[in-house]
């Protein structure tokens, strides 16, 4: 007599996702998806997880990474080198060889970061097989007294329409970073303009005595709130073996 059999395989995913690989935060956000194109805002915390996320890109797909090499476009001098070397060892991968996978361009103003994102991208990342890019503190150079109002306004906006589909249609994972800006209706209008066209709004906020990771936009995940480790810690408490 033939017996019914139930075969339980687990899925593949058909694309890699980038994780955090962050206690507490696995379980609200499982990680950046290719075609995804997420802002990351609130408090400098963020610099970090980015060098978390240029490290961790360069692990195996099975591993949370995406096997990939990283574009990286600085637009508030905040790539730290000696962070990324110290996460390089703790996920055990050559620091120097980690580092050497990362392709950093530096802006030092709106113009040239405007140039970079419009005119540059799509070869660079064809160029170097990049499957993930930051570009750090990008509406920085647009919040420049010397750029004029509209101007910074309407060149802005251009560059945020132009990623808004450049992640899917390149097949990368794109994430920007807001840090904290002075307050000013210039401020609030790249922000809302950055995080309206982006899929995925991740911000970090500093409470009394904690910090918060907040899932405030997501096309597949529920929203939600996960707590971090108090910013006395570093990234080694809070990251996973």
């Amino acid at each position: 007599m033939l017996q019914n059999t139930v075969e339980i395989v687990k899925p593949v995913e058909s694309q890699p996702v980038l994780s955090l690989n962050m206690r507490n935060v696995n379980d609200l956000f499982s990680g950046f998806a290719i075609g995804d194109f997420a802002v990351l805002y609130g408090s400098h915390s963020i610099q970090s997880l980015v060098s978390l996320l240029c490290v961790r890109a360069q692990l195996p797909p099975q591993l949370g990474g995406l096997g990939s090499n990283v574009v990286f476009i600085d637009g508030g001098n905040t790539f730290r080198l000696y962070q990324v070397a110290r996460l390089a060892r703790l996920h055990q991968l050559d620091p120097k060889q980690t580092l050497e996978r990362i392709y950093l361009s530096r802006a030092f103003t709106a113009y040239q970061m405007t140039a970079l994102i419009l005119e540059k991208l799509k070869e660079t990342v064809k160029r170097y097989n990049a499957k993930l890019v930051i570009i750090s503190d990008i509406a920085g150079f647009f919040l420049d007294k010397d750029v004029q109002e509209y101007e910074a306004r309407r060149v802005y906006s251009q560059v945020m329409a132009y990623l808004s589909n450049f992640a899917k249609e390149n097949q990368i994972a794109l994430i920007a970073t807001y840090p904290p800006h002075k307050e000013t209706k210039r401020n609030s209008f790249l922000q809302a303009v950055t995080c309206g066209k982006a899929n995925v709004v991740i911000s970090l906020n500093q409470i009394k005595y904690e910090r918060e990771f907040i899932l405030e936009k997501h096309p597949r995940h529920m929203l939600g709130t996960a707590e971090l480790p108090s910013e006395t810690l570093t990234l080694e408490h809070f990251t996973k073996a």
